[in-house]
């Protein structure tokens, strides 16, 4: 059989590590990119060193690490153009993931997020053109969008009426313009468009994958990014916790890494050109903020001390689940295998 070669970028990450393993368990060779940029930008408890050094030590034979930075072209080139042959398909996992982060330091996020992402495309276009490309995008590239309905307060979070089409989650049709975005959502948004384009001008098989929270056992969650994960980091007992506006009651809803892994691969598995598609973990796997405090609480078996503060962030979602049932349309094997308690029970284990 023919070796079958996936490119990761960002594989020490959550997202990166758990598709490197997904794929070299389904008998790929993988070629991973990260230079701990995590651990640059959030200090030691956001550094994915541990997480390289493990994925080497488990796949010797089957994966091969660069420690190289995602904005330099002709690197990137090189790394692509060493595996064309074999090459089926890369994962674009790379990138700068806070809001907070983003609004400070406007250029490198812009650099991480849109120059990595046209980097990659190109060597991917002068290299191996058939291979499929998929882009981690994210629901911030549709900016405050969803803040624009009606939501009815309830004792624990905000919701929407079961009348309303979006009830089961937003779908691919909302609009992406003429709302705050975040600058994060911009550049985001900014390389989900490009990722989009290069299927089409090129024939390139490409998807956006525009994620809520993707979180797991793995994820190192820190103040500026990872929702539960940097929850029940505090729950732990290392910090106390600050919820920042709408009472509490801004709902997400939350996939584990492994089934966002597997959903990456059935798309490389059978690529489509220019595909959209929102991912999360739809209205089962949804929680507000008090309600995830209540649930990793108990699940912990510990107590958190947490404040509240009026200041939302600015362009941040009321309420977001994800309509994920375009994907489960085109590719019906996929499911969510983590419930929203099996996620809690693992995060209970990263003390």
């Amino acid at each position: 059989m023919k070796e079958r070669v996936v490119i990761v970028t960002g594989s020490g990450g959550l997202v990166g590590r758990a598709t490197a393993e997904w794929f070299m368990d389904h008998k790929y060779h993988v070629v991973g990119i990260d230079n701990d940029t995590r651990g640059h930008l959030f200090g030691p408890d956001g550094s994915v060193e541990d997480s390289i050094r493990q994925l080497q030590e488990r796949y010797p034979s089957s994966y091969a690490h660069h420690q190289a930075d995602v904005r330099h072209a002709e690197v990137i080139n090189e790394i692509v153009h060493s595996c064309r042959k074999s090459l089926v398909g890369v994962v674009h996992t790379a990138g700068q993931p806070s809001h907070d982060w983003a609004a400070s330091h406007a250029q490198v996020d812009m650099q991480l997020n849109l120059e990595s992402t046209l980097c990659l495309l190109e060597a991917v276009r002068w290299n191996a053109p058939e291979a499929a490309f998929v882009y981690l995008s994210t629901n911030k590239v549709y900016g405050d969008f969803p803040n624009t309905l009606y939501y009815q307060a309830t004792e624990s979070r905000w919701d929407l009426d079961k009348t309303s089409r979006y009830y089961q989650g937003f779908d691919e049709q909302i609009p992406i313009d003429q709302v705050m975005h975040s600058l994060f959502g911009c550049s985001k948004a900014a390389a989900d468009l490009y990722v989009q384009e290069y299927g089409r001008y090129f024939g390139i098989p490409t998807a956006c994958f525009r994620c809520g929270c993707i979180t797991g056992e793995a994820h190192r969650g820190v103040r500026l990014h990872g929702f539960l994960s940097y929850l029940a980091y505090c729950i732990h007992g290392r910090e106390d916790y600050t919820i920042l506006g709408y009472g509490g009651r801004q709902v997400r809803d939350n996939l584990h890494a492994n089934d966002l892994a597997w959903a990456l691969w059935e798309f490389i598995e059978d690529p489509k050109v220019a595909a959209v598609y929102n991912m999360g973990g739809g209205r089962e796997n949804s929680c507000s903020v008090l309600e995830a405090v209540k649930g990793l609480t108990g699940v912990i078996e510990k107590s958190l001390t947490w404040k509240y503060s009026d200041e939302a962030r600015k362009g941040d979602h009321i309420w977001w689940i994800s309509d994920t049932s375009k994907f489960e349309r085109d590719y019906p094997r996929w499911d969510r295998s983590y419930s929203l308690e099996a996620i809690y029970r693992s995060l209970a284990k990263g003390e």
